[in-house]
């Protein structure tokens, strides 16, 4: 725990005022010259001059002194800036790190031609030296709010536990079966994702049995990497309805009963450049710094592919033109001369440039939402259909401002010209949005939401876990030591090297219906009162004719 900083501004913690004095002799004045007492102190002082010069002397010739003397330096000053960054609302456990701890590597030549595990890739934690890892479970913090949210995900199987049967009736859309079997990953691949979104997202399972080595439980699941989600609520509503298979996906929506992970992205989007969230987060807060937000220009700013749903070309009606200045600067992305081009011009670390930043679906959710969040801009949220794993933890005026879907431009128009009128409020709204990024979506987190929903979902189950009849096991060397390009330069910069230094956050507990119903009511409030001023500014604007 940190420690409390002094009271009164006294740097012992002392109350009152005190003036700090350096002690000095008992001086008897006898004329011009000097007593005994004053002469016995100056013996004194003369001493202690001598004695302490040989020290200084000796901390300056001794290299050993002197390397002793930098190292406490350096580790007082990885301690400070630690605790600096740590976030104060959820900070991550103490821990005491050894000279021990084991490093996981890559052992790419016994694999590159064979493509077997030929090796226990998963050690247990009984098989590390118990001085490898030293934690201190007691001050493991309790996780962001968001995680609560696993419980709300998974309450659909709360009662009924989950079947055999019901996993399999999963696979009906499923790209992948994935079983975990004595800390071992085994997959069963019935058909092919998009791009290599089932590659990372496997990888990403991977990594997460490095960072806790044989802390995660038998299990089964259906993966699919499509992005609209399709277990149907209603489809199982009623007391005699089947119970619905669990699905693994990347999003919801309040229709849906699909479980929500955490996306591909997380560990590189290697057809679009994008790296693995762990490196591009320190990118990103290196580029927000670049440009001060008052300094930035005073519009909304939209960079993406319009072509892949209808709100997206309706959004592209609010760029500037001779006939309206709707405050937006909105501009199509091409992947393709993007690629060809290398990638110049989507460097997302070098787009904190505007004082408000719109994201907008695509066919569903998309995951450009954590970039655009990551900038101090304020993020100007058109409503959402969709959910992932961490955004239900946002609130309107706060992290994002609401932007109407049905009119766009005008909510547009009116949020910036808000923001530019309230400059404080908007830094704060965006301010607020970025700290969320690089504190409660830090990678840490991210592995830690899998470890607890993944703990989770394998209580419900009512079977006992098997290796799939057609499944192959594998391991991360199996999947990087074979690729090339982004793939493998991805994988290897996301690879976890060490096991975990504590134990994960502790889980929060579910919502009571109380509690959920007042988070329900205050996205809902806040959300009404600012339509409500739009639709005060533009009655205005109409009164004006402007």
């Amino acid at each position: 725990m940190r420690n409390s900083p002094a009271k009164n501004g006294s740097a012992g913690g002392n109350s009152g005022n005190f003036t700090d004095t350096i002690w000095s002799p008992p001086f008897v004045k006898s004329g011009f010259g000097i007593s005994p007492n004053r002469s016995y102190a100056l013996v004194s002082l003369i001493i202690l001059l001598i004695v302490g010069a040989f020290i200084s002397t000796r901390l300056l010739l001794d290299p050993t002194v002197l390397i002793e003397k930098q190292a406490a330096t350096a580790t007082t000053t990885t301690t400070k800036t630690q605790t600096d960054t740590i976030s104060p609302k959820y900070p991550r456990p103490k821990t005491v790190i050894t000279q021990n701890q084991p490093e996981f590597t890559l052992h790419c030549s016994a694999n590159e031609t064979t493509g077997a595990c030929t090796r226990n890739k998963y050690p247990t934690m009984t098989s590390l030296r118990e001085d490898d890892t030293i934690t201190n479970h007691s001050t493991n913090a309790t996780c962001p709010d968001y995680f609560r949210w696993i419980h709300e995900d998974l309450r659909p199987w709360a009662s009924t536990g989950i079947t055999r049967e019901a996993l399999e009736r999963a696979k009906k859309t499923a790209n992948f079966r994935l079983a975990i079997v004595g800390g071992k990953v085994y997959v069963e691949k019935f058909q092919d994702a998009f791009q290599t979104r089932d590659v990372f997202t496997i990888w990403g399972f991977l990594q997460l049995l490095r960072k806790y080595p044989g802390k995660i439980p038998d299990l089964e699941l259906m993966f699919d990497c499509v992005d609209w989600p399709v277990v149907r609520a209603a489809n199982f509503a009623g007391a005699n309805a089947p119970s619905p298979p669990p699905l693994f996906r990347y999003c919801g929506n309040e229709e849906t009963l699909d479980i929500v992970f955490p996306d591909w992205s997380f560990w590189g989007w290697a057809e679009v450049n994008i790296k693995p969230w762990e490196s591009l987060l320190k990118e990103l807060k290196e580029g927000n710094q670049r440009t001060n937000w008052v300094n930035r220009e005073p519009y909304a700013y939209w960079k993406g592919n319009p072509f892949v749903a209808e709100t997206r070309q309706d959004l592209m009606k609010c760029n500037v033109s001779e006939e309206h200045e709707w405050n937006a600067r909105l501009y199509a992305q091409d992947w393709i001369r993007e690629s060809k081009e290398g990638y110049k011009q989507s460097d997302l670390a070098s787009q904190c440039h505007h004082r408000y930043k719109i994201y907008i679906e695509g066919s569903a959710w998309s995951v450009s939402e954590k970039y655009i969040l990551a900038c101090d801009s304020v993020t100007l949220l058109v409503k959402p259909h969709y959910y992932d794993f961490f955004t239900r933890g946002l609130l309107p005026a706060h992290h994002y401002w609401p932007v109407r879907e049905h009119d766009k431009c005008r909510s547009i128009k009116f949020a910036v010209d808000w923001g530019n009128s309230h400059i404080q409020k908007a830094q704060d709204i965006g301010k607020a949005a970025s700290d969320f990024i690089q504190q409660e979506l830090k990678m840490d987190y991210v592995y830690d939401y899998m470890y607890h929903l993944l703990t989770e979902y394998s209580k419900l189950l009512q079977f006992k876990p098997e290796i799939p009849r057609n499944a192959i096991e594998i391991c991360s060397e199996t999947m990087a030591c074979p690729r090339s390009g982004n793939d493998r330069k991805f994988m290897t910069e996301s690879l976890v090297k060490h096991p975990a230094e504590s134990g994960p956050c502790a889980m929060p507990p579910p919502y009571d219906p109380a509690s959920f119903y007042e988070v329900v009511k205050r996205k809902q409030s806040t959300a009404t009162r600012i339509l409500r001023w739009e639709m005060k500014y533009w009655s205005k604007q109409n009164q004006t004719g402007s």
